[in-house]
């Protein structure tokens, strides 16, 4: 397996997992959870981050996605 293939499949994982840890936080399905972050822009910005963010706790990767998420609802208004 390549390792640019490799990476790739890693970040699958961790978007993934994002979406499930916000979905149990909420109580919502998978579908709903996936909207709400891929809408926003958090999965982009869970990507492009991810060197960073996926090292972290899942406490503080959700705290970190709702964060992201109250900001841009502030920058929408």
């Amino acid at each position: 397996m390549d390792m640019e293939f490799k990476g790739k499949e890693d970040i699958a994982y961790f978007l993934a997992f994002c979406v499930e840890i916000y979905k149990n936080a909420h109580s919502l399905s998978g579908n709903e959870a996936s909207t709400v972050l891929s809408g926003s822009g958090a999965l982009d910005y869970l990507e492009e981050n991810y060197d960073v963010i996926h090292t972290q706790s899942h406490h503080w990767i959700l705290a970190d996605i709702e964060e992201y998420l109250s900001t841009h609802k502030e920058n929408q208004q």
